[in-house]
């Protein structure tokens, strides 16, 4: 059974970093576009960053110059680098798979991520 399985949360300092790990069981990266998704309190779910097969990638207005996503095969885990932090990035972060033929999506249970001092 496909499962995705968030870590790296935490709190940090407004200009920190941090890097949030995706472990995804029984999913290969080739046919799955990978997303990372935020949903901060009050406020509704929203893309953070896409990595496509190809290793194309894409990232919402919020993250451009600060978020990079990416993978490794061989652990089978998509990352979340998060540079400059600011409180505004406050958020339970999700990791999303969905396969690209047969369009079945997976999601995380999320992983928290404060920004304050």
């Amino acid at each position: 059974q496909v499962q995705l399985v968030e870590s790296g949360g935490g709190l940090v300092q407004p200009g920190g970093s941090l890097r949030l790990s995706c472990e995804a069981s029984r999913m290969s990266f080739s046919l799955y576009i990978m997303r990372w998704y935020r949903q901060a309190p009050g406020k509704q779910r929203e893309m953070v960053a896409t990595l496509a097969p190809s290793g194309t990638t894409n990232y919402a207005d919020s993250g451009k110059g600060r978020f990079t996503i990416s993978r490794d095969g061989a652990k089978s885990t998509v990352y979340l680098q998060m540079t400059s932090l600011k409180s505004e990035d406050t958020a339970v972060y999700y990791c999303y798979g969905r396969h690209v033929r047969l369009g079945t999506d997976y999601w995380g249970k999320g992983t928290l991520v404060t920004v304050s001092s």
